[in-house]
């Protein structure tokens, strides 16, 4: 905001403290699957959401995957929201990621994240909640072989740039940046799906269970969510959700 920095790229989790609609991009499943949530990023939605950052001294360029996080444990599939009742499922220190478990039937815990291993290693907790790539790279797969895609939020990332530097640029340059924001989208993806690919193939090899459940019986059971966090947005959910 003060141009002390230029360019940066930040979760869309944190921008809902400067553009309270933001919030509505980490409600759980409001995106039915990845085509979905790119045909509202990349559609008048997202590109809406963007340009509303403006007043906030803030210009949106662009957004990067990051992918869907989904739950992971060492009891068992997650087919349906019953198969959580009584596993202790680590989450964020974030309310909607409480209430989301919750309202699932689980246990959240909001423990650290560099203790998540140790403590699904000696049963303090059963299992968390992340991406493909994370559930890899952090090595949580080694102790917590079962991993069902239920993609319960997709909260993307934003590529800001400070309106007051950008404002300071001439027009033609601040064109070549835009372009160029765009074209880094794409690549940002297509290297995002090789990291998932990668991830599948890795934990797949040592022997993780993967399964992909119906998610709308999730999606069913936190919709109470939507009221509560999202009570101020409720045109924009609707714009959201009846996307195809």
């Amino acid at each position: 905001q003060m141009g002390i920095i230029d360019i940066n790229r930040v979760s869309c989790s944190p921008m809902a403290e400067f553009e309270p609609s933001f919030a509505v991009l980490s409600l759980p499943y409001i995106f039915r699957d990845s085509a979905h949530q790119w045909a509202v990023l990349d559609g008048p939605i997202g590109q809406r959401l963007l340009g509303a950052l403006a007043p906030r001294r803030l210009v949106g360029l662009a957004y990067y995957d990051s992918g869907a996080r989904s739950f992971y444990n060492t009891k068992r599939p997650i087919n349906t929201p019953d198969d959580l009742k009584g596993l202790k499922i680590r989450v964020q220190k974030s309310e909607v990621m409480i209430d989301l478990v919750r309202a699932l039937g689980g246990a959240p815990d909001p423990i650290a994240f560099e203790e998540v291993y140790s403590a699904i290693q000696t049963g303090r907790i059963q299992g968390a909640e992340n991406n493909y790539p994370s559930y890899f790279t952090t090595s949580h797969y080694e102790v917590a072989k079962f991993y069902s895609l239920d993609e319960h939020t997709r909260v993307p990332e934003i590529v800001l740039f400070s309106k007051k530097t950008w404002d300071a640029l001439p027009a033609a340059d601040r064109a070549i940046i835009a372009a160029a924001a765009k074209q880094s989208e794409a690549r940002q993806k297509a290297l995002w799906r090789d990291m998932e690919k990668q991830a599948e193939a890795a934990v797949t090899k040592a022997g993780c269970k993967i399964n992909a459940p119906d998610k709308r019986p999730f999606a069913e059971k936190v919709r109470p969510l939507y009221d509560k966090y999202g009570a101020a947005h409720g045109a924009l959910i609707t714009q959201i959700l009846e996307t195809p």
